[in-house]
């Protein structure tokens, strides 16, 4: 029941940012355009950013970091919930958007890195993780606003090619860089 309810206010924020940016939306929008009372949206989210984040985290699940193929797919999503995105990206206040998707992205490699090494990582590799992960949510970004001709495989491999090497070889041991 949480879970529908957590989808039904999702929708509800997909149709105002489709009206106005982020910045311009408040939780009482939300509450009035899903038809609930502030209670409600309060026992699921902290605020819009929980809300803009819990959304990302949906749509961003089942995406393999380290696979061109899978990677490829959740770019290609993000052009078909172009508005959601964009009005991500666009948000600049105290609690943006990319911050959220950075520190995802962060998780999920330094995760992986932990893994793989059977250790927490390193400075040097949470610091190249960091960069890494900097450079592939400014990237996407960009491709998303700005670029139209690049199919998102391409730029999922430029990104696999422009990692930093080392980080390479700890993600992508036992197997083929991007498979």
């Amino acid at each position: 029941m949480a879970e529908r309810t957590k989808l039904w206010i999702s929708e509800a924020m997909k149709r105002l940012l489709v009206k106005k940016p982020l910045e311009k939306i408040f939780v009482t929008d939300i509450c009035r355009e899903a038809e609930i009372e502030r209670p409600t949206f309060y026992y699921h989210f902290r605020d819009k950013y929980d809300l803009m984040a819990w959304m990302f985290c949906q749509r961003t699940l089942h995406t393999d970091v380290l696979s061109v193929e899978s990677a490829a797919r959740a770019m290609n999503s993000m052009r078909s919930d172009y508005i959601f995105f964009k009005r991500a990206y666009e948000d600049s206040s105290q609690s943006p958007m990319w911050a959220y998707m950075h520190a995802y992205f962060v998780k999920q490699y330094s995760d992986i890195a932990a893994q793989k090494a059977g250790e927490t990582p390193d400075a040097q590799t949470l610091f190249s993780i960091r960069l890494y992960c900097y450079g592939t949510v400014g990237m996407t970004r960009e491709w998303l606003m700005k670029d139209n001709i690049t199919p998102a495989e391409t730029i999922v491999e430029m990104m696999f090619s422009s990692m930093p090497e080392k980080l390479k070889n700890l993600l992508f041991r036992g197997q083929g860089a991007g498979t």
